[in-house]
């Protein structure tokens, strides 16, 4: 008796544990289910920025009209400005326009980016999307649209406004994002990263002059100079290239050995940052920050050479530079527009590995 008791007893008690267990799982699976792809959440996240710049640019202009729009940006030479000109391609395989993307050969050629502006507004555009590589290089070849009733519109760096009204000219339309609000972003991860102890920080600017340079330097310096326990030791121009970001990282290490976080104004140098501080055997510890999340960052935030990235969606930003020109060339009322930002970490840098 006492062992058909004992029998019945465990039978009981395995029953209740495979309900148990096939319960767990149902509630496993339906977590998982639950949970969208990372490639999802990075398609949300694209089409979350597109829906703002959409928003601000209500109502849109007509679509598939076939406008043929000039688009000159600083360099190819740069990843930023590459992947940004096929940004603008598809996005004007998707509107019905046409576009041709110009660009100077080296980042900082003021003087060429002109003489191709200039090129430029003999040519039969409606439309020109200008990006200059500082505020006053292109003011001329903004004049000399105007002139040839060629719409204008200023995206990222700004043209300065008050030297073409000078010149005789005007901008029609503007589309940026936020520099000063980037290189703020960005010194914040920093300073929370290095936490209550505090220490050295520096920046590691662009082109002095350029508008994205100062802004981001000046959003990056007002957090460090405002934050206790911080110290700004050097903020020096590393021009937008890897060699002398490199240089200068180099320097820093021998001047400030114990220093603890590094902003740069855009990926490429805040990589030549990261490789200087490996050469040396001082990455470990030590939290470096850049702008723009090319792949090239993004495949390094994913090994953890960088810490992270300001980032904004290249595909929506280029989509709307067309919209606003469209809009200037039908004689539309056109707002100013702003690109929503998105800081990417070593810590969220699976939500990103789908953006574009």
């Amino acid at each position: 008796m006492q062992k058909k008791f004992l029998a019945l007893f465990l039978s009981v008690i395995f029953i209740f544990t495979l309900v148990g267990c096939s319960g767990n799982n149902n509630e496993s699976k339906e977590s998982d289910q639950a949970q969208p792809p990372v490639e999802q959440v990075a398609d949300d996240k694209v089409a979350a920025a597109e829906k703002i710049l959409m928003d601000q640019l209500q109502p849109l202009p007509e679509f598939n009209q076939g406008e043929k729009i000039g688009i000159l940006v600083i360099t190819l030479a740069n990843p930023y400005w590459a992947t940004l000109k096929e940004s603008y391609e598809s996005a004007a395989d998707e509107l019905g326009v046409n576009v041709e993307v110009m660009a100077a050969p080296t980042e900082g050629d003021t003087k060429s980016q002109l003489e191709t502006l200039m090129a430029m507004t003999a040519k039969d555009y409606q439309g020109l999307i200008l990006s200059p590589v500082e505020p006053f290089n292109l003011v001329p070849g903004v004049v000399a649209a105007n002139k040839k009733d060629i719409k204008v519109v200023n995206l990222g760096p700004g043209i300065d406004v008050n030297a073409v009204k000078e010149a005789g000219g005007k901008i029609d339309g503007r589309i940026t994002v936020n520099f000063e609000e980037q290189g703020q972003r960005a010194a914040e991860y920093i300073v929370d990263k290095i936490g209550k102890d505090g220490g050295k920080v520096a920046i590691i600017q662009g082109i002095p002059g350029a508008g994205q340079s100062e802004g981001r330097t000046a959003g990056a310096r007002k957090v460090f100079e405002n934050t206790t326990g911080i110290e700004l030791v050097s903020v020096q121009p590393g021009n937008w290239d890897r060699n002398t970001a490199y240089n200068i990282t180099t320097n820093l290490l021998q001047a400030h050995p114990d220093i603890k976080g590094i902003f740069c104004c855009n990926d490429v140098m805040a990589l030549a940052a990261a490789d200087a501080l490996t050469a040396a055997g001082k990455r470990e510890g030590r939290i470096i920050f850049g702008v723009d999340f090319i792949d090239e960052a993004k495949e390094a935030i994913g090994t953890g050479k960088l810490d992270g990235s300001i980032a904004y969606s290249m595909d929506a930003y280029a989509k709307a530079g067309i919209i606003l020109c469209l809009k200037t060339i039908q004689d539309m009322e056109v707002p100013q527009v702003n690109s929503p930002l998105e800081v990417v970490t070593k810590e969220n840098i699976q939500e990103y590995q789908n953006w574009h």
